[in-house]
């Protein structure tokens, strides 16, 4: 394999395009559909499409996701293999199945170009937990790391980024389901606020409920502490995103750096992409970081 490589992603990585683009980092976008139009996951090269997608949550509209197909991936990579060999990080399976769509096609374009390696990586991330694992492999490749061991690198640590996050309006969780409808409004009332993480396969489970939002921002810096043993000299990557809360957002990076001086003021807070948010909904805060692994 040469030892350069072009690295690659999917939008759904949640750091602006901006940067990823800046990091030479190639990117496949995510489409949603509301009401039949289709919309792409903007990444905030339209300032005015986030605020948009909130406008339609706040109408009572339910944005609609679907995996990438293998033609959209065959589309894809081609021209990225006419120019060299690749990795691609593929949002995790705990999320959607798109990454096995990623590898029929990788198999199928394999064939079509012998001479060049086209690598697959299933982060098991979400959002920007993901973009940390893609950011971390940039860091890799511009260190001068081939494709092959950032690959083992990627493999070794990804189940190591960790995903903590709170949701204080639970409209879209009812919306899909996921909460009933008397459950939500209770909650509301009471105002409780459900704690969530990432697992091992990078599935969402339930860690819990706090009533409050600072109980639920101590909960998740609290679970942070946990995952370091206790150890608060952390002074590695470290990202917050939020879905249309930015002030719960810079509350939560203002108790991480408190909590973990070492950090010095480099939480880097960002938002959360339509194709999250379309589930998650408003008002949900996650908290990234490296740790042990995700059990």
């Amino acid at each position: 394999m040469n030892e350069k490589f072009q690295l690659s992603c999917e939008s759904t990585v949640d750091l602006p395009y901006s940067y990823v683009s800046g990091r030479d980092v190639s990117v496949l976008f995510y489409t949603y559909s509301v009401d039949g139009v289709e919309y792409t996951d903007d990444m905030g090269r339209d300032e005015s499409a986030r605020a948009a997608f909130y406008e339609l949550i706040k109408a009572g509209k339910m944005p609609t996701t679907s995996q990438i197909n293998t033609y959209r991936y065959l589309e894809y990579f081609r021209p990225l293999l006419e120019k060299g060999d690749v990795l691609h990080v593929a949002f995790g399976s705990g999320m959607t199945p798109s990454v096995d769509n990623a590898m029929k096609a990788a198999k199928t374009l394999r064939a079509e170009f012998p001479d060049r390696q086209l690598i697959i990586v299933d982060s098991t991330c979400s959002s920007s937990g993901y973009g940390m694992l893609v950011d971390i492999a940039a860091d890799l490749r511009d260190c001068g790391e081939d494709a092959e061991a950032v690959e083992e690198w990627l493999l070794s640590i990804r189940k190591k980024v960790h995903h903590n996050f709170f949701v204080t309006d639970l409209t879209m969780l009812r919306r899909g389901g996921r909460v009933s409808g008397p459950t939500a409004a209770i909650a509301t009332v009471l105002g409780i606020c459900p704690t969530l993480r990432l697992n091992e396969t990078g599935h969402i489970v339930a860690d819990g409920k706090v009533r409050g939002k600072q109980n639920a921002i101590n909960a998740t810096v609290q679970a942070m502490v946990d995952h370091m043993d206790g150890d608060l000299n952390y002074s590695g990557k470290c990202y917050v995103s939020h879905a249309n809360a930015a002030e719960d957002a810079e509350a939560t990076k203002a108790a991480v750096e408190a909590t973990f001086p070492n950090l010095k003021g480099k939480v880097q807070i960002y938002d959360i992409g339509t194709i999250i948010a379309s589930h998650c909904g408003p008002g949900t805060v996650a908290l990234f970081y490296m740790g042990d692994e995700r059990e």
